[in-house]
């Protein structure tokens, strides 16, 4: 019954899947068949109004075919609108265009193929390149949001990539418990920097989000090593610190690997902590890492720090320095309120603009 099922379902998404590509192909050779009919539209125009339909103008023709159409369907476009060209320069009376107009518009028709070329290798067709990075990117932001929180609760975070791209190797996940009273959060660190590293980070934080909530909160680090050694990755480690807060009591775990330490704020002496008991090894690259925990209380008033070490790391500057800078940027909005503060610490400490950077904020009012 189990198999016959599993054969069923599998039929239905092979059915599924052919259907969406034949209306695939058949959008296509629509889109082909309306930009032939503007080739035409060209044609006439170049020879009753030559002054509002250049040759120069064939290039946008190409674009528009570039950014819809597949491969072989640019192909016979882009062969069409070439001859569309040639075609109106011969019906009109005046003197031909000059060879380096045809010359640009064939180098253009090239960079158009050859971009097309690079898109089809990676299995993105048409004009949902852009859609497809766009949704990958609001994905990744949706991993990152907050769940709602037990009463009393805040969480403020910020995640900067370098030079301000849109991908970042900085990422974070969270989940609550299935009661409510749990809240996990990871921040995680992906070798490299902007695009580098977005795509590694696209793909574990995915995977993060599956493991996170789903195994015992000392486990959640050991199995996130398993899976990036599992992958295979030549320079593929990453570091992450892991925060699991039991909201009724203010109790937390932290667990870090190869990662900056925490820092937590008591409210009792206004002083700030460095949690440097939770230790352990990079993610990919130990087989079998050991992470030691730091259990601490959060009390009312009390907040704790996790940051990625763009934060303090600087070429001409040890960390313990970058560490320094950060706590006091913190120091320094304890009188202001620390509840929704994590822009204004990462906005006061001078760290690299070339590096990702990312900052979380959890605090108990």
């Amino acid at each position: 019954m189990v198999a016959e099922t599993v054969d069923r379902g599998w039929a239905v998404r092979m059915v599924s899947r052919s259907a969406r590509g034949r209306r695939f192909a058949s959008s296509q050779a629509a889109q082909l068949v309306l930009l032939c009919l503007a080739a035409a539209a060209y044609t006439v125009g170049a020879v009753r109004w030559p002054a509002w339909f250049a040759p120069s103008m064939t290039f946008v023709w190409l674009m528009l075919g570039g950014f819809f159409l597949r491969m072989a369907y640019l192909l016979v476009y882009s062969a069409v609108l070439v001859g569309a060209m040639i075609l109106a320069q011969l019906l009109r009376d005046e003197t031909p265009a000059q060879p380096g107009v045809f010359l640009g518009v064939l180098i253009g028709a090239a960079l158009v193929l050859g971009y097309a070329r690079s898109r089809e290798r990676v299995g993105v067709q048409g004009n949902l390149g852009a859609s497809m990075l766009v949704d990958l990117r609001e994905r990744l932001r949706a991993q990152a949001t907050i769940p709602p929180l037990a009463p009393g609760w805040q969480v403020d975070s910020v995640l900067r990539s370098a030079y301000g791209d849109s991908f970042s190797g900085d990422f974070l996940v969270a989940s609550t418990s299935d009661d409510g009273r749990w809240l996990e959060i990871v921040l995680v660190d992906v070798s490299g920097k902007g695009q580098a590293a977005g795509t590694r980070s696209l793909m574990l934080s995915g995977a993060f989000g599956g493991l996170l909530g789903a195994l015992p909160r000392g486990r959640f680090l050991v199995e996130a090593n398993r899976y990036l050694l599992r992958q295979g990755w030549t320079e593929g480690f990453a570091t992450a610190v892991h925060v699991a807060v039991d909201q009724e009591t203010g109790t937390f775990e932290l667990r870090t690997a190869g990662h900056p330490p925490g820092a937590q704020y008591h409210v009792g002496d206004g002083r700030w902590e460095m949690l440097e008991g939770a230790r352990g090894p990079l993610l990919g690259v130990v087989p079998d890492p050991v992470f030691t925990a730091h259990s601490g209380t959060l009390h009312r008033g009390d907040a704790l720090l996790i940051y990625t070490d763009g934060m303090v790391e600087r070429r001409d500057n040890d960390i313990t320095l970058g560490i320094d800078r950060l706590v006091g940027a913190a120091e320094r909005e304890v009188t202001r309120g620390l509840v929704g503060s994590a822009t204004r610490i990462v906005d006061g400490v001078l760290a690299a603009r070339d590096d990702d950077r990312a900052l979380v904020l959890i605090t108990r009012s």
